[in-house]
């Protein structure tokens, strides 16, 4: 059982990473990483209905520690993916909108505060009643949809642990982007963001490219180029290298300066038929 959980998490963790690193939009990222996660939670389900736990301990160690580990992170991103398809437009109706998210999880954990003392000092004299199939309590603080959860593959508080790991993944996820709206509108000022946002299709590189050829030609006039780039981050929907310097070496040490202008140049001269 040991090697196929270690097998399975690297296997997993691999694939996560790889989409994390990917230059595509939050979106399309907690969208990738949720596929990968629920075929893991498939793959994990299937291989605990065919398997015979030792003892308690074994069963306990399972659902309060391997399981919920395992797939808060599918918690996670499709709750990243729900929140921001449904994000809204403006700087200020976005901050409304995820310190409400923030506040509903902090409410969901006020209502189960003695549990998450209980797990987070790692407490055990309640393992059995918590961590064991067939040991459900209707005394205890379940969750809405309990009853639709697999009794083979569930307890009364395995999917309660991996909400309460999932929710600090998301208030660190929350907090950052309404740090990133009070710094855009602070440094916004009157440069108002548009209505609507278009993703960026190309690399990270190729953007960068283009900001800098439009600071260079001060095509936007006198705007300093950490605004023009906090501004076309959120325009086209994407997260760049906040250290500009490094930014710009990357780019002069490159063999070719300028690729991505010379591919606009022959797309446009192929267009008017001059190429």
């Amino acid at each position: 059982m040991i090697q196929f959980i270690y097998s399975l998490k690297k296997e997993v963790d691999v694939k996560v990473e790889q989409i994390e690193c990917s230059e595509v939009s939050v979106i399309t990222k907690s969208l990738e990483a949720s596929r990968v996660l629920a075929d893991a939670f498939k793959q994990l389900k299937l291989f605990v209905l065919s398997h015979n736990f030792k003892n308690d301990d074994d069963e306990i160690s399972f659902f309060k520690e391997i399981k919920p580990r395992l797939c808060f992170r599918l918690i996670y991103y499709r709750k990243v993916y729900n929140i921001e398809m449904n994000r809204p437009i403006g700087i200020d109706k976005q901050r409304e909108y995820l310190c409400d998210i923030l506040n509903d999880i902090n409410k969901y954990n006020s209502k189960r505060l003695d549990f998450i003392r209980y797990y987070r000092s790692g407490s055990t004299h309640l393992d059995a009643l918590y961590f064991l199939r067939d040991s459900t309590d209707a005394e205890q603080y379940l969750e809405t949809f309990f009853h639709e959860l697999d009794p083979k593959f569930s307890t009364n508080c395995d999917f309660k642990v991996a909400k309460i790991l999932s929710n600090d993944m998301l208030s660190a996820y929350l907090m950052q982007e309404i740090e990133l709206l009070n710094d855009n509108g602070m440094r916004a000022g009157s440069f108002n963001f548009p209505t609507t946002k278009k993703t960026w299709k190309g690399s990270k590189a190729e953007l960068q490219e283009q900001i800098y050829a439009w600071d260079s030609a001060g095509t936007f006039g006198d705007v300093p180029l950490t605004q023009l780039y906090d501004y076309i981050q959120n325009v086209f929907n994407i997260q760049l290298d906040t250290n500009l310097s490094r930014t710009f070496g990357d780019l002069k040490i490159r063999n070719a300066p300028t690729p991505f202008l010379e591919k606009l140049k022959d797309a446009l001269l192929r267009r008017m038929g001059r190429n």
